[in-house]
């Protein structure tokens, strides 16, 4: 099969994933739980795509390892997190705002339908990183990809571990988390994020599949300018006293040292 007739087939496995998520969220009455498969829907779509490829079977079996790591370490993640909380804000506010009556079906289009598409679109690079084969062997772009995937998980999974330490302490309730990760980059976690979609990127590079690795991009993209920093940014500004000055000394995204006070002797 084609690269085109595989990607398109992954569209399958997602939209049933998708239509089952939904149908349990109108019986819970809770759309957050889509959140909570994200990561899974990839490590589906990457298994999808293993058994479906003729490429390089070590870098194929790299990638979805990598996939199935980085996945479900953040469904795991989520899921405790999310744990008991009710409906995320998000999805509240749209719930109020179409009515009861209405967003059972409205949720389907606007939250998992949309989802199951970017998610489709963004694994891109991991069917190139399967589906092409340059040489039978890893190449520089490779080992350069597992070290940003590596960096990227630590920064990710680093930053959601101290943050969640910050956030157990009832004593730093309003408080903003400037030590650890959270130190050299505001959003630890998100840079970490698409780091780990870099290494993907690089390992469809390394395999042939340049322009699959644009999924990459859009994934990044996403976290800075639609759902992950710009979103957060917007509501930290007005809940957490001191977010300012924290903005003027802090790297908003990539991880750099400190900037010192103008003000300070």
């Amino acid at each position: 099969m084609s690269f085109l007739d595989i990607f398109l087939y992954a569209l399958l496995p997602i939209f049933v994933m998708m239509s089952i998520l939904w149908i349990i969220s109108v019986i819970i009455k809770n759309v957050s739980i889509v959140d909570i498969f994200w990561g899974f829907g990839f490590v589906l779509t990457t298994w999808f795509y293993y058994f479906f490829t003729d490429g390089y079977e070590l870098r194929k079996l790299l990638i979805s390892i990598l996939v199935t790591i980085w996945g479900l370490r953040l469904s795991i993640y989520i899921a405790w997190r999310n744990a008991f909380k009710g409906e995320d804000f998000r999805y509240r506010n749209f719930r109020k705002k179409y009515g009861e009556k209405h967003y059972w079906w409205i949720s389907f289009f606007q939250v998992f339908l949309l989802q199951g598409i970017l998610m489709w679109l963004i694994s891109s690079p991991l069917l190139g990183a399967q589906y092409y084969n340059r040489n039978n062997n890893l190449n520089l772009f490779d080992y350069i990809g597992l070290i940003v995937w590596i960096t990227g998980l630590v920064f990710e999974a680093g930053g959601d571990l101290q943050l969640a330490k910050f956030k157990a302490n009832p004593a730093n309730n309003g408080k903003i988390l400037d030590t650890g990760f959270w130190r050299y980059t505001r959003h630890p976690n998100y840079f970490g994020d698409s780091a780990v979609w870099w290494g993907y990127g690089l390992l469809s590079c390394a395999a042939g599949g340049y322009l699959p690795a644009l999924g990459s991009i859009l994934m990044t993209l996403l976290i800075i300018k639609v759902s992950g920093v710009a979103m957060l940014e917007k509501s930290l500004k007005t809940k957490r006293e001191g977010y300012e000055e924290y903005v003027k000394r802090t790297s908003a995204f990539f991880p750099w040292f400190p900037r010192k006070n103008k003000n300070s002797s």
